[in-house]
Parts: C-alpha cells; sequence; structure tokens
C-alpha cells in the first residue's frame, strides 16, 4: 500500500487503481478497508479509485487523541492526493465520516452512502450513550473481547454467533480493530442523523440501503429527508455488506451524473 501523512502526521495507508474521476471508499466499523476492496475493480474501470484504511486500522498510523476532526484531515489528505477533490462513497459508520466531512467543507464533488447505522425512535440517544459508555469502559481497561461482544450484540448479533465468532479464525483480527468501535461512535454522535448539519449539504447525494425494511432504511428516508439534493435508493436482496457488481453498476451511473 501507498500512504500520504496527515496534518497530524499520521501516515494513512491507501490503494489506487484504474484512471478517470477520482473516487476515494471510506470504509465502516472494524474495516481496515478489505470490506470495499471488491468495488475496487469494478469501479476502475471509468474512476481512479483510492480505497483508504482509516486511522487505526490495517497498515494506517493512530495518533490519539482521537477526534472526528482528525480522521476528516486524513479524509482531506487523501483526496488532496486524488488531486484536490474527488466523489466519496462511505459505507457504514464511513458514511457518518463522510457526512461530516461534507459538512465541513471538504471539496467532495458527489457523495453517496450505503446504510449508514443512525436511527430514529426518540429514546435511541439514551440507549446509544449507554453503549457508548460501556464500549469507552471496556475498551479503556483494554477489555477488547467484551468490547467486541458489546457491538455484536448492539448490532443484533445472538450469543452463539457471538460465541462461533470467538472461535473463529478472524477474531484476532477484529481484536486488533477494537478500539476503532470509539472512533465510529463518535463519527456517529448521538446516534441520529444530524439533521442540522445534513441540511448544509448541497452535493448530489445517493442515500442507498440493502432494502430489508429494519433501522437502516429508517435512517437513511431520514437522511434523504434532511438533504437538499439527494436521491434515495435501494438495493434488492442485500445485506450489510453489498455484493459489488451491483453496487459499483449504481455508483458508477450516480456518480458519471
Amino acid at each position: 500500500m501507498t500512504h500520504v501523512t496527515s496534518n497530524d502526521g499520521t501516515p494513512i495507508a491507501y490503494e489506487r487503481l484504474g484512471s478517470g474521476p477520482p473516487l476515494v471508499l471510506v470504509g465502516g466499523g472494524l474495516d481496515d478497508g478489505s470490506e470495499n476492496a471488491p468495488l475496487v475493480p469494478e469501479l476502475a474501470t471509468g474512476f481512479t479509485v483510492f480505497n483508504y484504511a482509516r486511522r487505526g486500522r490495517g497498515e494506517s498510523g493512530d495518533t490519539l487523541p482521537y477526534a472526528v476532526e482528525r480522521e476528516i484531515e486524513d479524509l482531506v489528505a487523501v483526496i488532496e492526493t486524488a488531486g484536490g477533490s474527488a466523489h466519496v462513497y462511505g459505507v457504514s459508520s464511513g458514511g457518518a465520516l463522510a457526512f461530516e466531512a461534507a459538512a465541513a467543507g471538504v471539496p467532495i464533488d458527489r457523495l453517496a452512502v450505503y446504510e449508514v447505522p443512525y436511527d430514529t425512535p426518540d429514546d435511541w440517544p439514551a440507549h446509544w450513550q449507554a453503549y457508548v459508555d460501556e464500549l469507552s469502559s471496556l475498551l479503556a481497561a483494554d477489555r477488547r473481547d467484551d468490547a467486541l461482544a458489546l457491538f455484536m450484540r448492539l448490532a443484533g448479533s445472538s450469543e452463539e454467533g457471538i460465541a462461533g465468532a470467538r472461535a473463529s479464525a478472524f477474531w484476532p483480527g477484529l481484536l486488533e480493530l477494537a478500539p476503532t468501535l470509539a472512533y465510529d461512535a463518535a463519527c456517529l454522535g448521538d446516534g441520529r442523523p444530524p439533521t442540522a448539519r445534513l441540511a448544509t449539504i448541497t452535493q448530489p447525494t445517493l442515500v442507498i440501503t440493502g432494502g430489508r425494511g429494519d433501522f437502516f432504511d429508517r435512517a437513511a428516508d431520514a437522511i434523504a429527508a434532511s438533504l437538499p439534493n439527494a436521491e434515495r435508493r435501494t438495493f434488492a436482496q442485500q445485506g450489510h455488506v453489498a455484493d459489488p457488481e451491483p453496487a459499483a453498476a449504481a455508483l458508477a451511473e450516480f456518480f458519471r451524473g
């Protein structure tokens, strides 16, 4: 991987492939860029694709203390490497980071997000804050295993599913990424769509979900209603990690304008 240096000196690792207008992929929780990797060759036929590892993940550094503003600067560093402005596609919590960057004035041309994990019930902020508080306590004690289990319960995993994950070959890799769960939580604010900031984002924005009729759809509807220039789209029968071929086709169509 190639590296670019963020404003605070943190090295940010990225992969570059293709030719055409620059397009930056922003990964979600517990991801070092691997989840978006299958999209890279699909999109690289028409775009110069930059798939980077957010700070604390993979080959990227992790200068402390963490702040959402530092993650925005990381994205700016990648966009500057791409030529000064770029399309951006954010997945899950990466979509929340992309929204924060766009609202902060980062030079994003067109923006697309997939299943940003906000929720909309009135009592959700209290539940979310309880999760954030417990997560912070577990990570402060370096109880990464328990922090991952807490996150999986929040995401709807059963105890059997968590036990199976703990016994799997990929669990040690997740333990390495566990501290970044706090970074994702910070990007998501109080857990609700930040409607006031979304209203300031004027770029054309594609808001996508997998069409399962769950909280992702509720959140996406609220996001689209708050954005001045939004297009709402649903992929048929897709999970939280969408298949690369239909995702790339929809993204390419949107980013071409």
